[in-house]
């Protein structure tokens, strides 16, 4: 199953390519300021090649969040932004901002319920019956209407015809061997968007297999306290066919019949509902660092207007404690060093506060810089700052996320936003004009905009602030101990941490604000 495009609603990274660039115009040639070259170029690979150094050092231990390695890294950043003498706008006068992260379980007392429509009863117990493969569990138990779907609907543009998915359970039969795939992945996405609330496939498994799956079920998930993240992610089952017989035959269907090509079709039994009743357990109560500093801007009317740089500085940790893996050509190696993922991005961001803070006169907006942890988690950090900002969000005119920056293409950066707001002609612009950094802002290549990134600027765009969003696209590194400083292209890091730095003063120096396109807001 693909977790990652399940939790995140088919929002995957892609990898950059030559193919997605796209040429940028002849350069306007507006002179630019000797004091504003030199800033940029106080941004150099050698300062890249020092931090990345550090931030994925092995001593680092892969920065997990929550632990000890983050909490190290954070401190190391908020030394640095000291250095700079960015404003401290964290916890008590300092630059750390604290959040609280509870991790759950849901434990072997959660329950499915499920009723037809005529009272007939069946209840299904999690790892016995069914078990949890994505998503997230509701906090509290719920009830909902049932949506038969019987293989995969051949209408592909209204997969579910004129059912109604708001609020609904789908049961969806499927073979074993159907289960992964980019076909599955799409069903899945357009339900969402039509508002399902729950996935559960119902699929012939052998027994051995079950007795497998059920002992690797997800069963624990960590929360901001006090915010609701999801976003709407529907809670994603497997539930084992045999499981289902009674319910299906006092639904009026055979259940023999549910599994093969002729019985494919989606239908909605009249008064059949699911009722799911999950039972948590409260596992670590913590609090994780973001790291927050402010250059304050330089013009009276508008320096209490804001950009925002932000990149994550957590990665996976060690081999054995979640996603980080062994490498084949290291296998001895068990810390996931996350070089490109994403201590080249916390370094652009320290890199780019240092070229403002050496301005004069200094950008006219304020700029605010923040290191988030607990990205790997599901971007709690971005969700903790959003709902504490230095700076309010209505008066945040622009974010701008630095999230591996330093791998593929080295001419190329991918650069989620574009054409969400008027930041995307501002980036074009900008790289035509200066073709010194060979950089080319190329359109993203996931299928929605600003949300088909699953990283730290998605909590700004949910908020309203437009957003762009420089990444290197994944590779074989990605969550591997082989991402190391030294796979790393410094140059390329140097010259996409030197373009948000042209991009971000010309967003803080203008007039007006950046402008969303409305029909992108509104997806």
């Amino acid at each position: 199953m693909h977790l990652r495009t399940l939790v995140s609603l088919g929002l995957g990274l892609a990898a950059a390519s030559p193919a997605f660039a796209q040429a940028p115009a002849a350069p306007a040639g507006r002179p630019v300021p000797p004091a504003v070259r030199r800033a940029a170029e106080t941004i150099t690979q050698e300062h890249f090649r020092n931090g990345i150094g550090i931030l994925a050092h092995d001593s680092m231990r892969g920065r997990e969040t929550p632990g000890p390695e983050t909490e190290k890294a954070a401190l190391w950043v908020a030394s640095e932004f000291r250095r700079i003498g960015l404003r401290p706008a964290g916890d008590s006068g300092g630059h750390i901002q604290r959040f609280r992260l509870r991790r759950t379980r849901l434990d072997s007392a959660t329950t499915l319920t499920a009723t037809s429509g005529r009272g007939d009863a069946t209840r299904w117990v999690l790892r016995r019956d069914f078990v949890t493969v994505g998503g997230a569990a509701p906090d509290t138990t719920r009830t909902m209407p049932v949506v038969l779907v019987s293989g995969f609907p051949t209408d592909t543009a209204r997969p579910f015809g004129d059912e109604d998915l708001s609020g609904a359970a789908v049961l969806h039969f499927t073979q074993l061997g159907q289960v992964r795939g980019e076909v599955l992945d799409r069903l899945m996405s357009r339900a969402v968007r039509q508002g399902a609330a729950a996935w559960i496939m119902v699929v012939p498994v052998p027994s051995q297999l079950w007795a497998s799956l059920a002992g690797r079920s997800v069963r624990e998930a960590w929360s901001l306290v006090g915010r609701d993240v999801r976003g709407g992610a529907p809670f994603v089952l497997m539930l084992r066919d045999s499981a289902a017989f009674g319910l299906l035959r006092a639904m009026g269907e055979d259940p023999a019949t549910l599994w093969t090509l002729a019985a494919r079709g989606v239908r909605a039994p009249s008064g059949a509902r699911i009722t799911i009743a999950p039972s948590w357990v409260t596992v670590d109560d913590v609090t994780a660092p973001n790291v927050v500093g402010v250059l304050e801007g330089s013009d009276r009317s508008l320096r209490n207007e804001a950009v925002v740089f932000v990149a994550h500085v957590d990665h996976v940790g060690v081999v054995g404690g979640g996603r980080c893996r062994h490498s084949e050509e290291t296998p001895a190696d068990t810390v996931c060093n996350g070089a490109d993922d994403n201590a080249s991005g916390t370094v652009g961001l320290i890199e780019v506060a240092e070229a403002y803070a050496s301005l004069r006169p200094r950008p006219r907006r304020s700029m605010v810089f923040v290191a988030v942890s607990a990205k790997e988690l599901g971007l709690l950090g971005a969700y903790a700052y959003t709902d504490r900002p230095a700076m309010p969000i209505d008066r945040t005119v622009a974010a701008i996320n630095f999230d591996m920056i330093a791998r593929n293409s080295p001419d190329t950066i991918i650069t989620v936003g574009k054409g969400l707001s008027t930041l995307g002609e501002v980036a074009d612009r900008i790289a035509a004009e200066h073709p010194e950094l060979h950089i080319v802002p190329a359109n993203d290549p996931g299928p929605s905009g600003a949300n088909s990134q699953s990283s730290d600027h998605l909590p700004f765009a949910q908020a309203g602030v437009p957003v762009l969003f420089f990444s290197s696209g994944v590779h074989p590194d990605l969550y591997r101990a082989t991402d190391q400083l030294e796979r790393t292209d410094l140059d390329k890091a140097t010259r996409v941490a030197r373009l948000g730095f042209y991009i971000g003063l010309e967003v803080a120096n203008a007039a007006g604000r950046p402008q969303w396109d409305p029909a992108a807001r509104a997806r």
